[in-house]
């Protein structure tokens, strides 16, 4: 059994109000992807597959050797960047896959490791990272039934009741990867954005009677950049971090 990851990096980040892909700002002088990537390296990732898209010659140009590359032509959501990602990796149904923004430079290889030990004794199909925020916003909601994982709601899709849950997706995920295709597959674009949410796969999982689990972080490392005023919140923390 081994860890395969799906690094998303396709999105042009129009809130950056940059022709810059996204992945690429500098964050303590380095493009913010790195972060990430070094983040699943650290944790022992060996095989990663970073889907690329807006900028993709340049993102390719940044990445580290062994590093393999997707290409996803038509921005549809995450959960078809999953699928594009899952394309490019070899894995088997003992394996596990883990799918990461790559915009939360922040995220830690500790936090990856505890997140992969968790799955391991979860025995679960899907295990989610998320944080609990005083002032979730416009992440999507995690809905429990008696403690249990059962599904992820958008913001946008959320009822009012919904939107007063303060554990939030943080958009990581580990899956088996025996389920991870077929859940894929019935993904839809019934949704606000009318796109394929990889959150959808958690409820899909769930209501064939798999187990969904989730570790909860510290609320900083999901912290995903947005803008760029997120950049200086971000690289004040990696500050303190390189202090301490």
């Amino acid at each position: 059994m081994a860890v395969k990851a799906i690094v998303l990096a396709a999105g042009k980040g129009t809130r950056m109000n940059s022709d810059l892909a996204k992945v690429l700002h500098p964050v303590a002088g380095r493009p913010m992807l790195l972060w990430v990537m070094d983040a699943v390296a650290d944790a022992g990732v060996e095989d990663i597959a970073v889907v690329v898209g807006h900028q993709a010659d340049e993102v390719r140009s940044i990445l580290p050797e062994g590093a393999r590359s997707a290409h996803q032509v038509e921005q549809l959501g995450t959960g078809h960047a999953a699928a594009v990602g899952l394309s490019a990796l070899e894995f088997c149904d003992q394996d596990d896959i883990l799918v990461i923004p790559g915009d939360m430079p922040l995220v830690s290889a500790n936090t990856l490791r505890e997140l992969l030990a968790l799955h391991g004794d979860s025995a679960a199909a899907v295990t989610l990272l998320t944080v609990e925020l005083d002032e979730p916003g416009a992440y999507g909601r995690v809905i429990r039934d008696g403690g249990s994982v059962v599904g992820i709601v958008e913001a946008k899709d959320a009822t009012p009741e919904q939107l007063e849950i303060g554990e939030v997706n943080t958009s990581v995920y580990l899956f088996a990867a025996e389920h991870l295709p077929p859940a894929l597959e019935q993904i839809d674009q019934n949704n606000a954005q009318a796109e394929f949410y990889l959150t959808d796969a958690v409820e899909i999982l769930v209501g064939k009677g798999f187990r969904a689990a989730a570790f909860i972080a510290d609320p900083e490392e999901g912290l995903g950049i947005n803008s760029v005023d997120q950049i200086a919140e971000v690289e004040a923390v990696l500050a303190e971090r390189l202090r301490a």
